[in-house]
């Protein structure tokens, strides 16, 4: 099967795609390239504006994989506009020119802060989507954008992903565990800003899973499914954090507890996507640590800019 992977150089694609390339699928990358290129040789990787693609491109496909647009909270904060140009508007181009061309499925990398503020309760996908801040708002209309396209010729599958955490070709240090690794390993000391609050966690191992689970679904299964490997509190991400280095290094390990208001709480069932996709996660946050611990002489030293994506995007914009 040819897969067209777009936005496939980041932090997601370039852990994703080596597996892929693994099970015999043939893949493509269209991106722009923000963040390098850390994808194995044998992968065609096209330097291009995903909003310049033609029905002529996306012909050969079978599925398109849609990994590319603004990635975080803070790229969503520092230019709205751009992000609901890339992340609302850029995902339903490329879905509707997919769809007729001939393109079978397209998989949608959605998010779990769609959800907002869920106060205590597990939710799943028919629950409702609050989320009143620009990046979690781009998700969902894409999200909308693509699943309107969907019929019986065209699977439609997006996949709302926890924070996504653990060690990539392209790294990125601007997610909660991997945040949280750095200032453990650089400095002694981590802090954890409100402990109360709950986030889903994915690994990164997870969420390759998730996507080689969509490709391979049938045709006829459509919709939105929650992929997590589990729910945590951000006090326990720092426990956790703390006493695996703690073992892992020998080194002790200081906790700073801070009670910063943050309206982003949400814990997710993925009960849909064990069901019909058949995804089963592997991994909990323990793992995700030893895997950053494992390849941590990869990506030092840990303040590079290349390792935070906003960072990175103020160089682009300002150059």
């Amino acid at each position: 099967m040819k897969i067209l992977v777009a936005g496939g150089a980041g932090y997601v694609g370039s852990a994703v795609i080596p597996v892929l390339l693994e099970h015999g699928y043939e893949i493509d990358v269209i991106d722009l390239m923000w963040f390098g290129n850390n994808l194995p040789k044998e992968v065609n990787v096209v330097r291009k504006d995903l909003f310049h693609c033609t029905e002529d491109d996306l012909s050969q496909y079978e599925q398109i994989i849609f990994l590319a647009g603004l990635s975080n909270d803070p790229m969503a904060e520092y230019d709205p506009s751009k992000n609901f140009v890339f992340n609302g508007a850029l995902p339903s181009y490329l879905a509707y020119i997919a769809k007729n061309a001939g393109v079978k499925r397209f998989i949608y990398a959605s998010s779990c802060s769609v959800y907002g503020y869920t106060v205590d309760e597990l939710y799943d996908e028919d629950c409702p989507v609050t989320c009143g801040y620009p990046y979690g708002i781009s998700k969902l209309q894409g999200e909308r954008g693509v699943l309107q396209l969907q019929d019986e010729n065209f699977s439609v599958i997006a996949l709302r992903k926890g924070t996504v955490c653990g060690y990539s070709p392209r790294m990125r240090l601007d997610l909660i565990v991997n945040t949280m690794f750095k200032f453990a390993m650089e400095t002694g000391k981590l802090t954890v800003n409100n402990p109360s609050i709950w986030r889903p966690i994915l690994d990164i191992r997870d969420a390759t899973t998730a996507y080689m689970r969509a490709i391979q679904a049938n045709y006829c299964i459509s919709g939105v499914f929650n992929v997590a490997s589990d729910n945590y509190t951000v006090g326990q991400v720092g426990d956790m954090v703390k006493y695996e280095i703690e073992k892992l290094s020998g080194r002790k390990i200081a906790i700073e507890l801070k009670n910063i208001q943050d309206f982003r709480n949400y814990k997710v069932s993925i009960g849909r996507a064990r069901t019909s996709l058949g995804f089963q996660p592997q991994h909990d946050a323990k793992d995700t640590i030893e895997h950053l611990y494992t390849n941590k002489e990869r990506f030092e030293p840990y303040d590079s800019d290349e390792f935070y994506n906003i960072r990175v995007f103020r160089k682009i914009d300002n150059a």
